[in-house]
C-alpha cells in the first residue's frame, strides 16, 4: 500500500513539474504561419511597425477614415493573428473608428516569447502609435481586448490614459479559467502568468462595456458576468445567448459591435 501512494505521488509531482514547466504553451496559442500582406486582408490599411520599450518589432495595420471619432486597439486573444481580425477592423471602421490591429511577441511572426510581463509592453507600444504617431487623443482612445486581450488591456488602464474598454469574453483572473480546464492541478500555486482582469476593473473609473456568450466553453459566463459586476461605470453588458467563445457573432457580430459602439457612445456622453 505504501509503494502504491509513493507512485501516485510520484505521478503527480511529475504532472504537476510539467504544467508549470510548460505552462506558457499551454496559455498562448500563436499560428505557425507569417500574416499575409495587408492589401490581401484590409486594402485600406496601412502596413505599420510597433517597436517595443524592449527592442521588439510588431507587425500591426492601421486603418482610418477620414475624420475618425475615436480610435480603437484592437488587443487579440491567445490565438491567432491580425488578418483573422480584418473583419471586425472593417465593420469599426464602418462606425467612423480607427482601428489599430497588431500581434504580440512571438505572434504573426513576430520574434519574441509571450508573456503577461512581455504583453503589457506590446500593448504599451500599440498605445504609443496612436497617440504619438497618429495624434489620437488618448481619452479617445477605446482599449479593445478579447479573451485573453481583456488582461492586457486592462493592465494598460491602470497605466496609461484610454478613454473606455470593451472586454470581449473577459475572465475575473487566468486561474480561475485554468481552474475550469484543470481541476486536479493547483493552477493558482502553479500560474506565472496572473491577468487580474476584476480586480483591475474596480479600479477604474473608465467607461466599460463587456459581452460574452453564455454558453462559452472557454472562458465561462459566470466570470465574465463578475467583471461586468466590478466594473465601476459600466455603460454595456451584452451577453450573447448561445454564443460559445470562437462562434462568429463574437469576433465580429452585431453584439460586439454594440459594445464599442456603447463604449464610444460614453465618451460623447
Amino acid at each position: 500500500m505504501v509503494r502504491v501512494v509513493v507512485v501516485v505521488l510520484a505521478i503527480a509531482l511529475v504532472v504537476i513539474g510539467l504544467a508549470a514547466g510548460f505552462q506558457r504553451r499551454l496559455i498562448y496559442l500563436p499560428m505557425p504561419a507569417d500574416v499575409p500582406p495587408a492589401d490581401e486582408r484590409l486594402p485600406e490599411a496601412e502596413e505599420v511597425v510597433l517597436t517595443t520599450e524592449d527592442g521588439l518589432d510588431l507587425g500591426a495595420w492601421y486603418l482610418a477614415p477620414d475624420e475618425p471619432r475615436a480610435a480603437v486597439l484592437v488587443a487579440n486573444g491567445n490565438a491567432g493573428h491580425r488578418g483573422l481580425r480584418a473583419p471586425l477592423a472593417e465593420r469599426l471602421a464602418a462606425e467612423d473608428l480607427a482601428v489599430l490591429l497588431f500581434d504580440y511577441r512571438g505572434y504573426g511572426g513576430n520574434e519574441g516569447s509571450p508573456t503577461e510581463e512581455g504583453l503589457a509592453r506590446d500593448v504599451r507600444a500599440a498605445h504609443d502609435h496612436l497617440v504619438h504617431e497618429r495624434g489620437h487623443d488618448p481619452g479617445r482612445v477605446v482599449a479593445f481586448g478579447e479573451s485573453l486581450g481583456t488582461g492586457v488591456v486592462t493592465e494598460l488602464a491602470t497605466e496609461r490614459e484610454v478613454g473606455a474598454l470593451v472586454l470581449r469574453s473577459p475572465f475575473t483572473d487566468l486561474a480561475a479559467v485554468g481552474r475550469q480546464h484543470y481541476p486536479f492541478l493547483p493552477v493558482r500555486t502553479l500560474l506565472r502568468d496572473r491577468y487580474p482582469v476584476a480586480e483591475r476593473v474596480a479600479r477604474l473609473d473608465v467607461p466599460v462595456a463587456v459581452a460574452y456568450g453564455t454558453d462559452d466553453g472557454i472562458v465561462p459566463a459566470e466570470l465574465s458576468r463578475e467583471v461586468a459586476g466590478e466594473a465601476r461605470n459600466l455603460v454595456g453588458h451584452r451577453p450573447i445567448e448561445g454564443a460559445d467563445h470562437n462562434d462568429a457573432v463574437l469576433l465580429d457580430g452585431d453584439e460586439v459591435i454594440a459594445a464599442v459602439r456603447d463604449a464610444v457612445d460614453a465618451l460623447d456622453g
